[in-house]
């Protein structure tokens, strides 16, 4: 009875696979908002390296691992693939659960996978300085670290909810040495004019990812670094999903349907690509439920359409679900969901047919997080326990249908920082926020006109 699944470092992958080789339909093109055209290389060369530029737009079905990433990946990968046996047990259902484990970085979650290989590429083009946003901390925990290895000052605009939250990952990042402030801060133009507008505003990723483009596009040795929505963010992440192949080559079976926490899109569109991959080209039945926050649910109530990325309308125009981006989310513990927008490439996909969204409370998800940690002993963070939500009803629903299935999901981060949330839970003061329906609507209706 396999419970753990583990590749040797030989058989680590050495290719990222990029789905935009195989869409049924092209993705829309990003817009640049002054001219209403199509941006170039030149409108993002302030911002990213021309690695990365490239790696954005290409068209290549897979793309080579650098050695000196992967010399790093094998900090921690391959990670393992789990049988969750006794969750099982515990639902009495004929359904096997697997789920990748990405907790098992330094980092503690999925957010090295393309962190590293984004400092790398900076160095490459001698960067010295990265600005980025994070929302729960695990997105600047792994930059930091990354930046550390390749000797890159490295400054986080951490969302001023989760700074407050989360003081040990703010710690974790420092430790790595990373400069830190809360965002909306004094220390950026974005920042000032929100902090005019609402002086307790609690900050979102739209707000810090202002500040953090404002920063780098005001100094010439600062790039600036994105950690989830971006079609090279989703391409780095699929060493997740092409090990997960490999992985169930060896237990002879194949997942009927992958479950993933959505907020910008990276760690699911880093594990069902490569499904995706094999449902388009080899015709495999598997079904993708991808889990979002009910208080930012973005796929399940937004728009599909042409909107900013950040607050201050600051980034370039792409098409994708989103709740406006003037919309700031509740308080939830789920940090790292609380984003305005989808990955264009998740919200094609979403608008296709192929991905089916859900949005859950987070109750109901701090629930099965708990149950989780009783019967596999793992603490999970509270994005992933989204998925582990939709993960124990469809195993349930197997329950009542008497016809087992393989579920697979991914496991991106520990819980060991986010004690808090769960004490809040456990002690009952844990709170559902309703879906705020009147401020979505007002930031659809501010979203840019594109011819």
């Amino acid at each position: 009875m396999d419970t753990k699944i583990l590749l040797t470092e030989k058989e680590m992958p050495t290719r990222w696979y990029n789905i935009q080789a195989d869409l049924p339909n092209p993705l829309p093109a990003v817009i640049h908002p002054g001219t209403g055209q199509p941006i170039g290389p030149q409108d993002l060369a302030p911002l990213f390296p021309m690695a990365i530029i490239a790696q954005e737009v290409s068209q290549e079905r897979y793309v080579d691992i650098p050695e000196e990433v992967q010399e790093v990946y094998k900090l921690w990968r391959p990670s393992p693939l789990y049988r969750a046996h006794r969750l099982e047990k515990a639902l009495d259902t004929p359904a096997k659960i697997y789920y990748k484990y990405e907790g098992v970085s330094p980092a503690g979650s999925h957010k090295p996978n393309t962190a590293v290989p984004q400092a790398y590429y900076n160095k490459q083009e001698g960067v010295k300085r990265i600005t980025t946003e994070t929302g729960a901390g695990q997105w600047g925990c792994a930059l930091a670290m990354a930046c550390r290895f390749f000797d890159i000052e490295c400054k986080v605009y951490m969302v001023k909810v989760s700074y407050e939250q989360k003081p040990y990952r703010r710690s974790m990042m420092e430790v790595w040495g990373a400069q830190v402030a809360a965002s909306p801060s004094q220390e950026t133009q974005a920042g000032r004019n929100i902090l005019e507008q609402d002086p307790d505003s609690p900050g979102s990723l739209g707000i810090a990812i202002s500040e953090a483009v404002e920063d780098a596009a005001t100094r010439e040795d600062t790039h600036y670094s994105l950690g989830s929505v971006l079609n090279h963010v989703l391409m780095h992440q699929t060493i997740i999903g092409e090990e997960c192949l490999l992985q169930f080559e060896k237990l002879d079976d194949y997942p009927d349907v992958v479950v993933g926490c959505v907020g910008g899109g990276s760690s699911y569109g880093g594990m069902i690509f490569p499904f995706v991959r094999e449902r388009l080209a080899n015709g495999k039945k598997t079904e993708f439920i991808a889990v979002e926050p009910a208080a930012c649910p973005s796929i399940t109530a937004g728009s599909y359409a042409y909107d900013f990325g950040d607050t201050a309308a600051l980034t370039p125009l792409m098409k994708m679900y989103t709740l406006g981006h003037s919309f700031v989310p509740p308080r939830i513990h789920s940090g790292g969901l609380r984003y305005h927008g989808m990955a264009p490439l998740i919200s094609q996909l979403a608008d296709e047919g192929i991905i089916e969204a859900r949005a859950v409370h987070q109750r109901s998800v701090f629930e099965a997080a708990v149950q989780f940690a009783k019967t596999e002993g793992i603490l999970p963070a509270p994005e992933p326990s989204h998925a582990i939500r939709v993960v124990i009803d469809e195993a349930l629903k197997c329950k009542e249908s008497g016809k087992g299935r393989s579920i697979l999901f991914n496991l991106c981060g520990h819980g060991h920082f986010d004690l808090t949330a769960y004490e809040d839970y456990l002690s009952g003061r844990l709170e559902d926020y309703a879906y705020p329906r009147e401020e979505v609507e007002r930031a659809i209706a501010e979203l840019p006109k594109v011819g």
